[in-house]
């Protein structure tokens, strides 16, 4: 895929959505983006306990073979624990696809907050029982140096707003500890440029951690290939704080964005002609019959169509899940009549046309971002939103994973925590309803004989056609709350 790509990797506590800002900068840019969320996140602190480094490193490892044959051009990005996780992935993979951020890197824990006596939890670790029952609880400055912002944190903690976590059992700090023994041992074998951005101020981790990062990464041979960015006014959040405008220039000036604000990949669609044309006249064709699915086809893998108005079909659906979910909102389609002619202007074409349906005849314009034969986006413009807005009736949905959505990627993060492998036919269930759920029904072809396992795995995905994403998440999540319920119950009583 032509597209380039960066894997965000998010910190301790948090989830795949903790980056949103960065996720639409680079997206703005041109990038496609993948997340994860990791072993123990997305649901309550406890299940943070007795999961190991090795899991974390195990998940995102896997994320990374998953995706690196998907792009060209693939960068490696994580905040926090997740940078200790990119840095240890980059190692381990040999990753020379791409760059490396390491975005507040805590190779040591000797920030200005932290408390003189924060070397005695190593003893703690070898007094049976007391990693797992202690408590690491989430204080004043909460990362944060702008007072604003920290006083709304605040008040979210004080609420018991769900939104990360409030605290980490110690048995968690000990496998960040562990993380961070695995990340100082051969750096030199780094071979991808990297960068890294760390606050002065970080009250978590001092720029010791950063100075170790960068006299060590390519060390030898490839000395010279890191570098650091110091911020002047933020804490360890240096994501959400007042120097992260800094943080996102930095990172795509690194990335080779031309434009640091937006991005110029799209201004040059380096496609001729013909071919603009060629694209164009088979979505005027996908929207004649109201096929997005095929128009989802020939975007990227983060192709969003934007949908205005106040409505049940307003909103900006973007992926394999927006598909679904525009499907779901509009089940008769969306379909567009009267086209007129397009005005090309480098990566855009502005293309007349008319939304149908019924009574509805809505005139608009479409406009339509490709770059190197696949479509970015698609924006309706209706010139009355108003008629939209009558006929379809209803509300927006909310922005953001839905309630159903969030429980389903904890439940993702909660099966890689199981002790022990389930069975051929439950593993086999687990894949095909986590594949109805994020995706939908079954796509591609079936794998020849001779790949028995990806054939089992098609088989598996393609019984569920035609299941709703809804349901799909929802057994899924019920599958796994039974296979970790199961796992709690003590040998003699298990079936």
């Amino acid at each position: 895929m032509a597209e380039p790509a960066v894997f965000l990797i998010h910190g301790l506590g948090g989830t795949q959505y903790d980056l949103g800002s960065l996720h639409k900068r680079l997206k703005n840019a041109g990038f496609v983006t993948h997340s994860i969320t990791l072993p123990g996140h997305g649901g309550q602190p406890p299940d943070l306990i007795g999961v190991r480094a090795e899991d974390w490193l195990d998940a995102v490892r896997a994320k990374y073979r998953e995706i690196v044959g998907q792009h060209e051009v693939l960068h490696v990005m994580g905040m926090c624990m997740g940078s200790l996780l990119a840095i240890e992935t980059c190692k381990r993979e040999q990753h020379d696809k791409g760059r490396l951020v390491a975005l507040a890197p805590p190779v040591y824990i000797d920030g200005w907050s932290t408390p003189w006596y924060r070397g005695l939890r190593h003893l703690l670790y070898h007094v049976p029982g007391v990693a797992a029952r202690m408590r690491v609880e989430e204080e004043e400055p909460f990362g944060i140096k702008n007072d604003q912002l920290r006083a709304i944190v605040r008040a979210k903690f004080e609420r018991g707003d769900a939104f990360a976590y409030s605290w980490v059992p110690l048995a968690c700090i000990r496998e960040v500890d562990r993380l961070r023994r695995f990340v100082m041992k051969g750096l030199d074998r780094i071979r991808c440029p990297t960068l890294v951005i760390h606050a002065r101020e970080d009250e978590l981790t001092s720029l010791r951690s950063a100075n170790f990062l960068v006299e060590h990464i390519g060390a030898g041979r490839h000395a010279g290939q890191a570098r650091m960015v110091v911020l002047e006014d933020s804490y360890h959040l240096i994501c959400v704080d007042n120097d992260k405008e800094v943080v996102a220039q930095r990172t795509l000036e690194f990335f080779g964005a031309a434009d640091a604000g937006l991005g110029t990949r799209r201004d040059d669609p380096q496609m001729t002609p013909a071919q603009i044309q060629a694209l164009l006249e088979a979505v005027r064709g996908d929207l004649g019959r109201g096929d997005f699915a095929a128009l989802y086809g020939r975007g990227i893998p983060d192709f969003a169509w934007y949908q205005p108005g106040h409505h049940r079909c307003t909103g900006i659906y973007r992926g394999g899940k927006g598909l679904a979910r525009l499907q779901a909102q509009a089940p008769g389609g969306l379909t567009f009549t009267a086209f007129g002619t397009a005005v090309l202007n480098a990566g855009m074409a502005v293309l007349p046309a008319t939304l149908q349906g019924g009574s509805l005849a809505s005139q608009g314009v479409l406009a339509i971002t490709l770059h190197q034969g696949r479509l970015l986006e698609v924006r309706w413009f209706p010139d009355d939103p108003a008629l939209e807005d009558a006929h379809f009736g209803g509300e927006p949905l909310p922005d953001g994973p839905s309630p159903a959505e969030k429980a389903f990627e904890a439940a993702a993060a909660r099966s890689r925590t199981l002790a022990r492998s389930p069975g051929e036919d439950t593993l086999l269930q687990l894949y095909a309803l986590y594949k109805q759920g994020s995706t939908g029904d079954v796509s591609g072809e079936r794998p020849g004989l001779l790949d028995v396992v990806g054939r089992a795995k098609y088989d598996a995905w393609a019984a569920r056609k035609g299941q709703p994403r809804e349901q799909a998440m929802a057994d899924y999540v019920a599958l796994v709350d039974r296979l970790k319920a199961a796992e709690a119950q003590p040998e003699g009583v298990r079936a």
